[in-house]
């Protein structure tokens, strides 16, 4: 992961993306440990931190049995992440790959996904294990864990193929 703007040995960047409205709407904010990008871990575990995910209230009708599931995929947008580059070298060993090859933050719409362990739900904020992103990580979406679910509606042509 590129950290602190720099570029690495062969890396190359673009023009970063004009700000346009895309009608993305953030349902809530992530409150982690980790304030800065150097102590925030690459990938979260299911052993880590107790983290938690605090919906807009607005929102919280939609957690009606989330707590049936074992562990939830959350969207969340970084930030604080560049999204301007095209070829890194996460490992900084002149290896390099281009950003849609990676799980790098630093992407043009930088939006992480992380499968956490759900360990309790209160009201509209969730207590999980297996984050990896800052304090105050605006959120936006929850899932179940695709492997984990069994879709409630017949099955469709599409399905079948």
């Amino acid at each position: 992961m590129v950290r602190r703007d720099e570029l690495r040995k062969g890396e190359q960047q673009t023009t970063p993306p004009k700000a346009q409205d895309a009608g993305l709407e953030f349902i809530g904010i992530i409150s982690s440990p980790w304030t800065d990008r150097m102590d925030c871990p690459r990938q979260g575990k299911d052993f880590g931190p107790v983290c938690k995910i605090e919906v807009y209230k607005n929102w919280e009708r939609a957690l009606y049995q989330i707590e049936i599931y074992e562990r939830i995929e959350v969207l969340y947008w970084l930030h604080k992440s560049r999204r301007d580059i095209l070829l890194q070298s996460p490992r900084d060993d002149g290896q390099l790959r281009g950003t849609f090859s990676l799980r790098s933050p630093v992407r043009p719409n930088p939006i992480g996904t992380s499968i956490v362990k759900l360990l309790s739900v209160e009201e509209n904020v969730l207590f999980v294990r297996g984050l990896d992103c800052l304090d105050q990580t605006p959120l936006i979406d929850l899932k179940p864990d695709r492997t984990l679910f069994t879709p409630l509606a017949p099955e469709t042509s599409g399905d079948l193929l």
